[in-house]
């Protein structure tokens, strides 16, 4: 036999390769002694929801106003304190809604609402006049500074874009000094909108500009948002550029910088968490990323992304399906199945080999935690496969293993423990598995917890009362009498069997109650060896039941009988009915 190394050379597509640059040659940044590699994030950044603005604008439908709402109410309860909640000068509806929710007393005290604008008079008059009345406002004004909009889009050159921010500022001051009450506390914000895309210096001379029009100072601050508008290089350049920015910005003090990822390379995530690293202090972002094109960056994953490193988002996720259920409502679009963390199927394992794992990872952290006198929190989550524990966002265990065509013995095992308290042995669970591949192969599909629980009954406990099975079976056990002879004598036993539907009354001895069944069989004609047992109580109280399991060996064939009774001695007989029935069926 010879073997070969494969032949891993891949050829050249067709696509047009010529018509694109690397971003490093576009708005390269050389930042070789940067230090946001080595830093960790330790604290939650300042969050701010801009699902009612960015992510509405995006949406096929944009929310009417009980559904925007309903999405602010959301937003609220979850804690963020940083609301974006619309672009008043762009529609008559985002105007009535900033309205109502200042005039219905709708914002708590300790929530800014935050407003966007261009950096034109009439739209900021209109954009401020929204805000009278609010308690805690921001004033969000931007203009496009990178290349490709000053000369195709705009045909302005620097120092025209530059004032045009420098302009807004000043319009933005003095028409809020104008219309909003003294006691409003007031914000605000400024983007070089395309920032990512912005040469660098240049960026830093605009927001230089609009600072010094604005004066932050201890009292007095001001909020820089960095924006990877059409997300375009790796997440390590963006964060070489925020580095860059946050070490040059003079004032850095007093200034809140902000980033807000888009995610057009898919990985809006990574953008703002070494963002992060390297000196931002905010994040803008929407539930589950909503927003244009592929979306703004999650909330909802950098959120639990902290949570799952122990670090406190300070925000609520424990509620993670009523979460996604709202803003599904409110935005028409639907949630990926696999997104990270909310999605409906990412806590779940169908393959037989993570199933094992999750099984004895939850067994191993039960004994951990009783251990610790009950006590969950004291217990570091540590499960294969489950970054995070499904009960801490409102979900439950029932839906992390599902039994399709690709699960094994440990999905099996643990659907039946965690929904019958079964606690089958290891050979049996390897036998069972057997019998629910057939099952799968035939019929395709996922094999619900109930249609596991049919599967296991019609094959060891032939037409349980009230399933609805059909009955099958040569024999049938109806009553025992058992009794136990003095020191070194056989145990008597008395049973009647059904056989092939007619009742028999039969009496056989033996060293013990088992041995005695056993014999009953021989006088049959079916000789049966019990090879292995095992049993468990099943529940607790003067109801109890236990499940028994028994390894048999059947005229010659090995296999496993299982019996549920109130009373174990007769749960292990009815075992032995079970483990007979299915050599002889």
């Amino acid at each position: 036999m010879k073997t070969r190394k494969p032949s891993n050379q891949q050829h050249p597509s067709r696509m047009p390769i010529g018509k694109y640059r690397p971003f490093h040659e576009v708005n390269g940044i050389d930042l070789p002694d940067r230090q946001w590699p080595s830093r960790r994030i330790t604290q939650a950044p300042r969050w701010l929801s801009t699902d009612l603005r960015d992510g509405n604008q995006a949406l096929i439908e944009p929310m009417d106003p009980a559904r925007k709402r309903r999405m602010f109410d959301l937003i609220v309860r979850m804690g963020y304190k940083e609301i974006e909640v619309g672009f008043p000068a762009a529609s008559q509806t985002d105007f009535d809604f900033v309205r109502s929710i200042i005039e219905d007393e709708a914002i708590p005290e300790d929530v800014t609402i935050s407003v966007l604008t261009q950096a034109r008079t009439e739209l900021i008059q209109r954009t401020v006049d929204s805000l009278v009345g609010a308690h805690r406002a921001t004033v969000h004004l931007y203009n496009a500074t990178a290349p490709v909009f000053r000369d195709i889009v705009f045909r302005n050159d620097r120092e025209a874009t530059k004032e045009l921010a420098v302009a807004g500022t000043r319009e933005v001051m003095a028409y809020a000094e104008k219309v909003l009450d003294p006691q409003t506390i007031f914000s605000y914000e400024y983007s070089p909108e395309i920032f990512i895309d912005t040469e660098i210096e240049y960026a830093l001379e605009v927001c230089e500009a609009v600072m010094d029009v604005w004066q932050p100072d201890a009292s007095r601050e001001i909020v820089l948002n960095l924006p990877a508008t059409v997300e375009r290089a790796t997440p390590n350049v963006y964060a070489d550029q925020i580095e860059w920015m946050s070490r040059n910005l003079s004032r850095r003090e007093f200034i809140a910088l902000s980033v807000h990822p888009h995610n057009d390379r898919g990985t809006a995530v990574a953008s703002a968490e070494l963002a992060v690293m390297a000196g931002a202090d905010r994040v803008e972002g929407c539930l589950f990323g909503q927003g244009e094109r592929t979306g703004n960056v999650d909330l909802v994953t950098l959120g639990m992304n902290l949570f799952s490193q122990g670090i406190d988002p300070q925000i609520d996720f424990s509620d993670i399906d009523g979460i996604r259920r709202t803003v599904e409502q409110c935005t028409q679009m639907d949630v990926h199945p696999r997104h990270p963390y909310g999605g409906d199927l990412v806590y779940t394992a169908f393959s037989g080999s993570h199933q094992d794992a999750i099984k004895k990872g939850l067994t191993a952290r039960q004994e951990r935690v009783a251990k610790a006198g009950g006590k969950r929190e004291a217990v570091p989550w540590d499960v294969p496969y489950l970054p995070v524990d499904p009960v801490d966002v409102g979900r439950n265990y029932e839906a992390v293993v599902r039994v399709n065509s690709q699960s094994g013995k440990g999905g099996v095992a643990y659907l039946l423990s965690s929904t019958r308290a079964l606690d089958l042995p290891r050979r049996l669970q390897i036998e069972f598995s057997g019998v629910v591949q057939k099952v799968t192969d035939a019929y395709g599909g996922e094999i619900s917890a109930e249609r596991l629980w049919d599967i296991f009954c019609d094959e060891y406990l032939p037409a349980p009362p009230g399933s609805g099975l059909a009955p099958w079976g040569r024999f049938a056990l109806r009553g025992t009498t058992l009794t136990s002879g003095g020191e070194g004598e056989r145990a008597t036993l008395s049973l009647t069997l059904v056989d092939r539907g007619e009742e028999r009354t039969l009496t056989a001895t033996g060293t013990g109650p088992v041995d005695a069944f056993t014999n009953v069989f021989a006088e049959l004609g079916v000789r049966v060896g019990v090879l292995d047992y095992a049993e468990h109580a099943l529940s607790t109280g003067g109801d109890a039941t236990a499940a028994a399991y028994v390894e048999c060996e059947v005229d010659g064939q090995v296999l496993w009988g299982v019996g549920i009774d109130p009373s174990i001695t007769t749960a292990s007989f009815m075992a032995i009915v079970s483990a007979v029935n299915r050599a002889v069926r």
